[in-house]
């Protein structure tokens, strides 16, 4: 068996929009940027990101765009403003785009647990 060789890597966000630090994440995550990368294979990095406060927005995302959360339940319906998530914890805006774009199944909470978003 081949051993994995992890390595720390880092992002800055300063001046960068968010979904263009989120993809350099994921694919860091995944372990894609190598060139013996392996679908089934986990080895990819560490990856920090560091300045996820001095990220940029384009457009009129900041006001307009919803997060949209529901329970299961009758009228559990709740959405937050990405305003009011930035306000609250900017770190959490860049860990819920990595999280989106990575693949949807049991090995995405393993890859989140490798990623470190220092505000």
């Amino acid at each position: 068996m081949q051993k994995i060789n992890r390595q720390n890597q880092k992002i800055a966000a300063t001046g960068h929009a968010v979904g263009r630090v989120a993809t350099q994440a994921a694919i860091m995550l995944m372990g894609k940027n190598k060139a013996d990368f392996a679908r089934h294979i986990d080895a990819g990095d560490f990856v920090t990101v560091i300045n996820g406060s001095k990220v940029k927005f384009t457009g009129r995302k900041l006001m307009q765009k919803d997060y949209i959360h529901h329970t299961m339940h009758r009228g559990g319906l709740t959405t937050t403003s990405m305003k009011r998530v930035f306000e609250k914890n900017p770190a959490q805006l860049v860990r819920r785009a990595v999280y989106r774009m990575l693949p949807k199944n049991k090995h995405r909470e393993i890859l989140m647990k490798r990623l470190t978003v220092k505000a």
